[in-house]
């Protein structure tokens, strides 16, 4: 790996308005490229829009879907990639060979490469399904990136296997920070009119953004994932309304040993540039704890206990997160 500078979006989409959401990934881009920015990483389904998807019907999603490789937005990002040079990375819905459908991250590269990643812990939605593929793959850039979407990133087992495949930098795009949920040590839902008061009374909506329900909770366990596996990882979220939620941005980039090198909290659609410098991947904690695992003792982490239950039926109960 060499020295490579890289960005996370925070951006409120328009939810089923990929044409308007499409574009603040262009001009977030052309912005990126004047910054020398060569890998930028854009939201989890930030071209479709999110939460409202489990509200649609399997026709109305079937609408929205579209096929990767060949459908128009992985076209767009193919050629916007090309132009500036750039890694891009954003989120959809797709319609597979199959008609089936799946909460799918596209990352186009400028040498005309498209990398898919099914979401491995699809929720949001009855009629899409769960990814069974991990994602990982050598870039023009001379770095090995890897991709992990949302709730992916809360099992630290698949942060593991990704940067046990040599990933060097993991994207992990969310819609993530103010969801409704009953467990009073997990987030919570972000009061909508102080979104709406944003520019009359920013420091309110900020203190919300930066709290609890946002920049607090990630903070608890998202700098292990960089840390305890010697990985660069790129934050992306949403930010303001997602249907009934409000989403709480917080972008940020952060080194192998989980600190934090470029962040914002600000209620608004903003984007944040980090280098990343590579002799920090040299003998870092993550990856010498790496060196000194003992496979053979971990076998049960492969075995069922009994008390694995699908993660729609988990995550939709509103216990938790």
């Amino acid at each position: 790996m060499r020295g490579i500078r890289v960005a996370s979006v925070q951006f409120e989409h328009i939810a089923g308005n990929k044409s308007a959401n499409m574009a603040k990934v262009k001009a977030f881009s052309e912005q990126a490229a004047q910054a020398g920015v060569e890998i930028i990483c854009f939201p989890e389904c930030c071209l479709t829009g999110y939460w409202f998807l489990r509200n649609l019907t399997r026709g109305e999603l079937l609408e929205l879907a579209e096929p990767v490789g060949g459908g128009p937005s992985s076209e767009e990002l193919l050629a916007l990639s090309r132009t500036h040079g750039m890694t891009i990375g954003a989120g959809l819905v797709e319609l597979a060979d199959n008609d089936e459908l799946f909460n799918t991250y596209v990352v186009a590269m400028p040498d005309g490469r498209l990398l898919r990643h099914r979401k491995l812990h699809t929720f949001v939605s009855e009629h899409m399904r769960s990814g069974s593929e991990f994602t990982v793959s050598d870039t023009p850039h001379d770095c090995r990136i890897g991709v992990l979407t949302c709730y992916d990133n809360n099992l630290g087992e698949n942060v593991r296997i990704t940067a046990l495949k040599g990933a060097e930098i993991l994207l992990a795009p969310h819609q993530t920070g103010g969801c409704a949920s009953i467990n009073p040590h997990t987030m919570g839902l972000v009061d909508r009119s102080l979104w709406e008061q944003r520019e009359q009374n920013p420091e309110a909506i900020e203190a919300e953004l930066k709290g609890e329900k946002g920049r607090g909770w990630l903070l608890r366990w998202l700098p292990a994932r960089a840390h305890d596996n010697g990985v660069f990882l790129v934050f992306s979220n949403g930010v303001g309304v997602d249907d009934d939620e409000i989403r709480t941005g917080n972008a940020m980039i952060l080194d192998p040993y989980g600190r934090i090198l470029a962040e914002t909290w600000k209620a608004a659609d903003v984007m944040v540039v980090a280098d990343l410098d590579p002799s920090l991947r040299v003998e870092n904690t993550g990856q010498r704890w790496i060196k000194t695992r003992r496979p053979e003792l971990y076998a049960d982490l492969a075995r069922s206990t009994g008390q694995e239950e699908d993660v729609r039926e988990v995550r939709m109960d509103a216990k938790g997160v």
